[in-house]
C-alpha cells in the first residue's frame, strides 16, 4: 500500500475511535475539514476537533468500510460507508438505538513531509441518511 493511503488509513482509524490525541497530531492550524454535502467547513486543528466532539457525542460505534481507495501523489480518495450506531435522540427517535450505514466518498489532501492533512472533504449521501431513519 503506497505511504500516502498508510497515513489515511491511520488518520480514519484515530477519526473513528474518537481518538482526538491522536487526531490532533494530524491537524494544524491551516488543516480544513469540510463536508461539503452539509454546507459545513472547520479550519485549525481546535476548531476541527471541537466539531468532531459535538458530532460524536453519544455515537456508541463508528466506522468507515473503505469499498475502493487510491491516490495521485499526496491526494487520496476513499470511496465506501460510514457506519454509525448511536442514540436516537441525535437523529429525532428518541428512546431508539439508531444504526445506519451511510455512503460517501471522502478525500484527504495530506503534507507527506509532516504527515498532516491539509484538507479532509466529505462528501455524504444525506438522502440515504434520511430514508434509513425513515424507515427505523
Amino acid at each position: 500500500m503506497p505511504r500516502a493511503q498508510q497515513l489515511a488509513m491511520q488518520y480514519m482509524q484515530a477519526l473513528t475511535g474518537h481518538n482526538y490525541d491522536q487526531l490532533r497530531q494530524f491537524y494544524n492550524r491551516d488543516s480544513v475539514f469540510i463536508d461539503r454535502t452539509a454546507g459545513r467547513e472547520y479550519t485549525g486543528s481546535r476548531h476541527i476537533i471541537e466539531f468532531l466532539e459535538r458530532a460524536h457525542r453519544g455515537v456508541l460505534e463508528f466506522k468507515f468500510t473503505v469499498e475502493h481507495m487510491y491516490n495521485s501523489g499526496s491526494l487520496v480518495v476513499m470511496i465506501g460507508h460510514y457506519h454509525l450506531r448511536g442514540p436516537g435522540e441525535q437523529f429525532g427517535k428518541p428512546g431508539k438505538i439508531i444504526e445506519i450505514a451511510v455512503p460517501g466518498v471522502t478525500t484527504l489532501k495530506l503534507n507527506m513531509t509532516t504527515e498532516r492533512i491539509k484538507e479532509h472533504l466529505d462528501f455524504i449521501d444525506y438522502q440515504t441518511m434520511k430514508d434509513q431513519l425513515s424507515a427505523q
